[in-house]
């Protein structure tokens, strides 16, 4: 008796859980047929998979949006606000003409041989608080000019230019992506952020300068000649204000870096944690101080002393909150599809069969944003989904392993970018390639730093 009971309940168990995988997939297909074909806005493609998925895995008509509204609440209020600090960061930078002095130190004391080199660095560097969009509105023309100038293939500094970008934007927060998987999978951000700059660098120099001395000898585009009207020596305004400091620019841009990894190594060390020192850190190193402490910084260094009046700081200020709302509607989307995933009961069934899988957590969440990143072309709906797939799974995870799942979940969002991908066509348009030149270039060098990030979370998942 006991055992066709147990039988009995293995099946409705067996049933329940066939239907909460089904939704999940109605759910996740409806999206990708909405973005790729019906050219829905993500934010309404997430809206209304997440919809469709309640209701299937059986939830009420009445509370179909009910995981999904605590969850784009839960998350614009975690992330959103990091977001838009970052944002205003990134415009002082531009704006006031930082971000280019930062640029032309470096390059006017560099050899031609050494350029895909220091470009692969500085676009890691501004790529810490620059969107992946605006660092390649601000970082191409320079990459255009120096190719001209030093007569070299553009392609040879412009891989190492896009990968530095690329690898910031999908591996270290406070990009929206890492954001994201930081706050779905509860990781620590300041180790994740540690963590992400470590597993950049060999990722950017085998992505970028070494890939690109490849690509440039199938596609030995040169750089176009240069146009009527140059700008060079105004600020990112436009204005005839002298340029910051590169001083001043590197501070703003390194500041929330090191506060919050201050944090993290503390926290490391044996400092009492009810001491003056550790508790002044913690707060410190906390992401929205941090954020917060630099954007008032960047006020000062790059605004009022650069002899800007408040109301142009103010203006300034809000200028960075247009372009970013969008993203931050994705971003609480993807939470409230997270959300739902979790309430329904359909990420701990997948993240079971994940976690009986003959493959490690790191590779099935890197798995997973690579098959969402391919079938949207978006490296958030790709993280967004596969962050709330494997949290289940973080729950019981080390500390560092919750970061390097992050990170292997950032490694696939980025994998082969297509026709599907925005990003794809802005590369294309601002080098002037075709479509089969865009392929064998950004999409190979996406698939590179894809792989090449796995490998190297990987080998740390050995050694930490």
């Amino acid at each position: 008796m006991t055992a066709l009971l147990a039988a009995e309940t293995e099946v409705v168990t067996s049933a329940s859980d066939s239907r909460l995988v089904m939704s999940a997939v109605i759910g996740i297909a409806l999206i990708i047929v909405l973005i790729v074909w019906a050219k829905i806005h993500p934010f309404l493609s997430l809206m209304l998979g997440s919809a469709a998925l309640a209701v299937v895995a059986g939830i009420p008509l009445v509370e179909t949006f009910s995981s999904f509204s605590s969850g784009f609440g839960g998350t614009v209020g975690d992330v959103g606000v990091l977001i838009a600090l970052g944002a205003i960061i990134g415009q002082f930078l531009v704006t006031s003409g930082a971000a280019d002095a930062i640029v032309d130190a470096f390059l006017d004391h560099t050899s031609p041989a050494l350029r895909p080199w220091v470009i692969a660095g500085l676009a890691m560097l501004l790529g810490i608080p620059l969107f992946f969009e605006v660092g390649i509105v601000l970082l191409i023309p320079v990459v255009i000019l120096a190719a001209r100038r030093s007569r070299l293939p553009l392609i040879l500094l412009g891989i190492p230019a896009l990968a530095g970008l690329s690898a910031l934007h999908a591996l270290v927060p406070p990009h929206p992506g890492p954001l994201i998987a930081v706050d779905a999978l509860g990781a620590n951000l300041g180790l994740t952020l540690a963590l992400g700059l470590l597993v950049s660098i060999p990722v950017v120099i085998v992505s970028g300068p070494l890939s690109a001395k490849i690509m440039a000898k199938y596609v030995p585009i040169s750089a176009p000649p240069a146009a009527a009207g140059d700008t060079a020596g105004t600020t990112g305004d436009g204005t005839d204000r002298p340029r910051p400091s590169v001083a001043r620019g590197l501070t703003v841009v390194l500041l929330p870096v090191v506060m919050m990894l201050s944090r993290t190594v503390v926290e490391s060390t044996q400092v009492d944690e009810n001491s003056v020192v550790y508790k002044t850190f913690e707060f410190l190193g906390e992401p929205i101080v941090a954020l917060l402490a630099t954007v008032l910084v960047g006020m000062t260094l790059l605004g009022l002393l650069q002899g800007r009046t408040a109301k142009e700081v103010s203006d300034t200020v809000g200028a960075s909150f247009g372009p970013i709302a969008g993203v931050i509607l994705i971003v609480g989307a993807g939470g409230g599809f997270k959300q739902t995933l979790v309430d329904t009961g359909v990420a701990d069934v997948i993240g079971g069969w994940v976690q009986d899988a003959p493959v490690s957590t790191l590779v099935a969440g890197w798995l997973v944003a690579v098959f969402i990143r391919l079938a949207t072309g978006s490296a958030t709906v790709a993280t967004v989904t596969a962050a709330g797939i494997m949290a289940p799974l973080a729950e019981g995870m080390p500390s560092v392993e919750v970061s390097l799942l992050v990170l292997a979940i950032g490694a696939g969002s980025v994998f082969f970018s297509h026709v599907n991908d925005a990003g794809f066509w802005l590369v294309k348009e601002y080098f002037g390639m075709t479509v089969p030149q865009t392929l064998k270039t950004w999409s190979v060098m996406e698939t590179v730093l894809s792989v090449s990030a796995l490998l190297v979370v990987l080998l740390l998942n050995l050694i930490v």
